[in-house]
């Protein structure tokens, strides 16, 4: 049996992508892809960096320079890190779906 697949449509700096992925990761997708897009805002909206390809070179690096300091680069980042973030979403959709307060 095949996955099934979801086209994405993502917005980076007013320039519209259509991504595949797998239909259970399309969350994370459109996640990843909000995260990239405010990166590549600030360091445009800083004035320093000029160029698509280079503001998103920047944003790369910002974002792998934050995972290797917060020691989440391993061989098991995806497993690790996908699956707190599907954990954070589902208590917090959960909780606005309740109306209940959320504790963190």
């Amino acid at each position: 049996m095949t996955d099934m697949f979801a086209h994405v449509n993502i917005k980076i700096l007013e320039k519209e992508y259509q991504i595949a992925c797998p239909a259970e990761e399309r969350k994370a997708l459109v996640d990843s892809a909000e995260l990239l897009n405010a990166r590549m805002r600030e360091i445009r909206d800083s004035g320093k960096v000029v160029g698509l390809d280079r503001i998103a070179v920047m944003a790369a690096l910002n974002i792998a320079n934050e995972l290797i300091s917060a020691g989440i680069v391993s061989k098991d980042l995806e497993t690790t890190v996908k699956g707190k973030v599907v954990e954070m979403r589902e208590r917090v959709e959960s909780v606005l779906h309740s109306g209940q307060q959320l504790e963190l």
